[in-house]
C-alpha cells in the first residue's frame, strides 16, 4: 500500500482542485490523475483506474467520490473527510453566493463568455488525462472490445450502469468459464441499490428537503443532468419550485467549479433560505462518505481475486470508454466554430506537449480567449 501523505497536503490539493475544477466529472477525474499519479506518485495509474471503477459502481458524484477514495487512501478516516470536504466546499460557497444574489435579484450575472472558452479547454484536459489511462486498462484484445463496444453503447445513449455492470458481468463469466476451479461466486455482492419510490412533499421542511436529497444521494447512477431529472419529478413536478428556478439551477452547477450536485445548495436556498441550502447540501453528499468507506475496502479484495479482478479490469476499461463518449458528446455541443475550434486545438496541444503543465492554466487561458475572441 502507497505511503500515508499529511492531512495538510490532502487538504491544500483538494482546496485547490475545488477551487479550479470546472467542466464536471470527467475532468475533476482528469486533473486529479494529473495531480495524484503523475506529479505527486500518491497513487499508480493501476490504483486509480481501479478506484475509478468503483466510482462507478456506486450512486452519487463520481469526481466527488474519487476525492473521497484518495483521501482515505492516503489519510485514512481524517483524510476520507478531509478530502471530501475540500473539495465540496468551494463549489458550496461560490453556489451560495449566487443562490443569494439570485434570490435578493432574480437573475445571474453574464458568465458566457468566459465557459465560451473553458469548455473546448476542459476536452483538451480530459483527453491529456484519459490517453495514460487507456494505455493502461486496455491490457488485451478482449478488453479492447469491451472497449469499444461500451463505447458504441454510451454513444448511443444506453445507460452508463447497464453498460459498466454488463462489461464487469461479461468479463467474470469469461474469467470463470476460463478456470473452472473458481466456482465459488457467492462472496460477490454487485453494488446495485433498488430506487426508492418518489414521495409527494407536502410542505417546504427541512425535514422534508433532508429526506428527498438524502434518497436522491443514495440512489443516483449517471451524470449531473440525470440529477436534474430527478429534481424536476420530485420538485419541479410537487411545486416546490419552478422549471426556470431549476433551469437557472443547472446553468449554476455548469459554470461553477467543482461538483454539480452543488446544484442543489442553490436550490435549497430558493426553498428555504440558508437552513435549507445546509440541510439540502449535507443530504446529497452524505451518502457518497458513506459508500465510499464500505467500498474501499473491498476494491483490494477485488484486485486480489483472479474472478474479481478481471471484473474490475472491464469496469475500469468501461470507464475510460464512457470517459471518451462524454468527451465526444461535449465537443459536438461545445467546438462549433473557429473560435472554439482554435481554443481546443491550441489547448490540446499544451495539453499532450507540456504535460507536466497545471490544469488550472490551460482552464484560465481557455477562459481568456474565449473572452478576448467573444470581442471579435
Amino acid at each position: 500500500m502507497e505511503n500515508k501523505a499529511a492531512i495538510k497536503d490532502i487538504a491544500k490539493l483538494f482546496l485547490k482542485l475545488g477551487i479550479i475544477g470546472f467542466g464536471g466529472p470527467a475532468a475533476h477525474i482528469a486533473m486529479m490523475q494529473d495531480e495524484v499519479v503523475s506529479k505527486r506518485k500518491w497513487l499508480t495509474e493501476q490504483h486509480f483506474l481501479d478506484l475509478i471503477g468503483a466510482t462507478n459502481l456506486i450512486p452519487g458524484p463520481n469526481s466527488t467520490e474519487m476525492a473521497i477514495h484518495i483521501g482515505y487512501e492516503k489519510g485514512g478516516w481524517k483524510g476520507l473527510i478531509v478530502a471530501g470536504l475540500c473539495f465540496i466546499l468551494p463549489a458550496v460557497f461560490i453556489t451560495g453566493f449566487f443562490a443569494w444574489g439570485y434570490k435578493q435579484y432574480g437573475q445571474l450575472p453574464e458568465v458566457q463568455p468566459f465557459v465560451y472558452g473553458i469548455k473546448p479547454a476542459i476536452i483538451a484536459i480530459i483527453l491529456g488525462a484519459i490517453f495514460p489511462l487507456a494505455k493502461k486498462s486496455l491490457k488485451s484484445t478482449e478488453l479492447i472490445l469491451i472497449g469499444i463496444t461500451v463505447l458504441a453503447g454510451s454513444l448511443l445513449h444506453f445507460s452508463e450502469i447497464y453498460l459498466m455492470f454488463g462489461a464487469g458481468f461479461f468479463a467474470l463469466l469469461l474469467a470463470y468459464l476460463r478456470d473452472k476451479e473458481q466456482k465459488n461466486l457467492s462472496s460477490f455482492l454487485p453494488l446495485t441499490f433498488i430506487p426508492i419510490s418518489n414521495t409527494t412533499l407536502i410542505s417546504a421542511t427541512n425535514a422534508n428537503l433532508f429526506w428527498i436529497f438524502l434518497k436522491i444521494g443514495a440512489i443516483l447512477y449517471g451524470s449531473g443532468y440525470v440529477l436534474f431529472a430527478f429534481l424536476d419529478t420530485e420538485l419541479v413536478a410537487t411545486g416546490l419550485l419552478t422549471r426556470h428556478q431549476l433551469i437557472d439551477a443547472i446553468a449554476v452547477g455548469q459554470f461553477t467549479p467543482g461538483p454539480v450536485f452543488s446544484s442543489v445548495t442553490f436550490i435549497g436556498y430558493q426553498i428555504n433560505g440558508l437552513t435549507g441550502a445546509i440541510v439540502s447540501t449535507i443530504a446529497i453528499f452524505l451518502p457518497s462518505f458513506v459508500f465510499v468507506a464500505l467500498l474501499n475496502p473491498i476494491v483490494k479484495k477485488m484486485r486480489n481475486s483472479k474472478l474479481f479482478s478481471a471484473f474490475l479490469d472491464a469496469v475500469n476499461v468501461a470507464s475510460v470508454a464512457i470517459i471518451l463518449a462524454i468527451c465526444f458528446d461535449m465537443g459536438k455541443e461545445t467546438i462549433t466554430d473557429w473560435r472554439t475550434i482554435s481554443i481546443a486545438i491550441l489547448s490540446i496541444a499544451t495539453a499532450f506537449g507540456y504535460q507536466k503543465i497545471n490544469s488550472a492554466v490551460i482552464v484560465l487561458g481557455g477562459s481568456l480567449m474565449g473572452y478576448l475572441l467573444t470581442l471579435l
